[in-house]
């Protein structure tokens, strides 16, 4: 038997427990009291509410697959080399990242969806939602690091953040798969190599890891912060002597392995490229299993039945609450005339 409360089991399990020792001591010290019974059932009635809270069940039968059931996390990489314009006809990177973030949310309507920046460091853009024009906003405004304060920085960098809201996800809705799209080009510029993004099994149920940029490479225009930078000049670069326009490659190999680590597929993307295909490779395991029939491994529930038994004391508690509203009669008041007659023969 498992349990998917509805809300935290460190909220919920310290009020089942404290509502077993109250449910105990009343049968213990109130078993021959007059009201005893009343105040047994009141409290049976709390227990059996935390016990539907709980929603115990068993795996078996099955449930549709839909993808309102879905959290999706798209993991965006922000650094100087994601404009590095070598994508359709000379667009940067990060347009080609818009596009298919909107567009894969497009696929999935009814999912809660959640965006996850890194550059140096990591930042949580926008939790968890199903508000696709907060995501279209916050896509549509995805600007990279600006260029004086970009130090290097790894391709997951973003591991912990992930990680950390992945695990929330799964406490808060655990029966709920999680997506996880990484959206980069590998360019590796820390001095040391990338620490592992593995997240523990069954954390990660779909998603793909979406690779951008050439082979060829592309030019990086610098990001001052100010709203004037489409004249700004060029990133350059000097480490080979005669300082010149840097160039940024795409790093397949490092972005497949990112894609193992996450077990997920890796996809490179094109200005063009369709989406579909791309998507039918990301499908999650489960819902990949769904798509003959429709329907998704589920599981019995038994909440039911102990919110059905809550219903039928409170039911019983109701009808009592009428009975005794009933027998509740004003006292009838003297007739005026019999009032009348015992003023005068107080005066006499």
């Amino acid at each position: 038997m498992t349990l998917q409360p509805i809300l935290p089991g460190w909220l919920l399990l310290p009020v089942v427990a404290a509502a077993l020792v109250f449910l105990g001591w009343r049968i213990l010290s109130e078993r021959r009291h007059p009201g005893g019974r009343t105040r047994i059932r009141s409290a049976l009635l709390v227990l059996l509410l935390l016990a539907a809270a709980l929603r115990p069940g068993i795996p078996g039968g099955s449930a549709h697959a839909a993808t309102s059931d879905l959290n999706v996390f798209f993991v965006v990489d922000t650094t100087s080399s994601m404009v590095a314009v070598d994508y359709g006809n000379a667009a940067p990177r990060l347009d080609g990242v818009r596009q298919d973030v909107m567009a894969i949310a497009g696929e999935l309507p009814g999912a809660r969806f959640s965006v996850i920046t890194f550059d140096t460091e990591a930042h949580v853009r926008m939790p968890l939602t199903t508000d696709t024009t907060a995501l279209e906003t916050i896509t549509a405004i995805l600007q990279p690091q600006v260029t004086a304060f970009a130090k290097g920085s790894s391709i997951t960098a973003a591991r912990k953040v992930l990680a950390d809201r992945l695990a929330a996800a799964k406490d808060s809705h655990p029966d709920r798969p999680r997506l996880v799209f990484y959206f980069g080009d590998g360019e590796q510029t820390s001095g040391k190599g990338p620490e592992p993004i593995k997240m523990d099994g069954g954390m990660v149920a779909g998603g793909a890891v979406l690779g951008y940029g050439t082979a060829a490479g592309g030019r990086m225009k610098e990001n001052t912060g100010l709203e004037s930078d489409g004249d700004a000049r060029y990133i350059q670069d000097s480490t080979g002597g005669a300082p010149g326009d840097a160039v940024s490659v795409i790093d397949e190999d490092r972005l497949r392995e990112i894609a193992v680590q996450l077990e997920v597929p890796y996809v490179h993307r094109s200005a063009g490229d369709a989406l579909p295909a791309m998507m039918q490779q990301a499908r999650p395991g489960a819902l990949e299993r769904a798509a003959d029939d429709g329907t998704l491994g589920g599981r019995m529930e038994f909440y039911w039945f102990f919110a059905a038994g809550a219903f039928a004391l409170g039911l019983a508690a109701m009808m009592g609450i009428i009975r005794q509203l009933r027998d509740l009669r004003p006292a009838p008041r003297p007739q005026r005339k019999e009032a009348d007659s015992q003023a005068k023969e107080t005066v006499r």
